[in-house]
């Protein structure tokens, strides 16, 4: 009897692992993830929202504040203490961002050390619209020998909500 048991525990095949397979799918799997990962930078804009006191308190004191007012049908610059307003009407359903730099660009070089504007915007505008205007408001960029230059202009911006017309008129 001993001798059965012998013999059975002899024959016993000695299994491996097939672990081609596993292999096989780990080499095509991890160069497709790696093209096909995004690498890509995240940048992030720090905005403010403009205090509660900066309305009344400015308006006194006569200092330099730039509010850009983005309306359905008009984008509205208006610089305080100079009384500067620039009106860009929407025409055919697009705004003109080269007047829009220009009118930002003729205040920078007024008031070259000013670095702070408030962007306000109603509530039916388009993401899109509101980060041109923010660019444009921001930085001034220019190709010189196929090489893109940026200017900031005024890059510390405030977002907030338009008045509404009727809050307008009343003043």
């Amino acid at each position: 009897m001993r001798r059965r048991l012998r013999n059975r525990h002899h024959h016993t095949p000695n299994v491996d692992i097939d672990i081609t397979a596993f292999m096989n799918l780990m080499v095509i799997l991890v160069p497709f993830l790696l093209i096909t990962a995004v690498f890509s930078q995240i940048t992030v804009l720090d905005l403010y929202l403009p205090s509660e006191s900066s309305g009344d308190a400015q308006s006194n004191e006569k200092m330099f504040h730039l509010d850009v007012i983005i309306r359905k049908d008009a984008i509205e610059v208006i610089e305080r203490s100079s009384g500067l307003s620039k009106l860009i009407e929407n025409i055919g359903g697009t705004y003109d961002m080269d007047i829009l730099s220009q009118t930002i660009q003729s205040l920078k070089e007024r008031f070259p050390e000013k670095t702070e504007a408030t962007i306000l915007s109603e509530s039916n505008i388009k993401y899109d619209l509101l980060v041109q205007v923010m660019d444009n408001i921001r930085v001034k960029d220019t190709i010189i020998n196929n090489r893109v230059d940026f200017k900031a202009l005024f890059p510390d911006i405030s977002i907030g909500d338009a008045p509404t017309m009727s809050a307008v008129i009343k003043k």
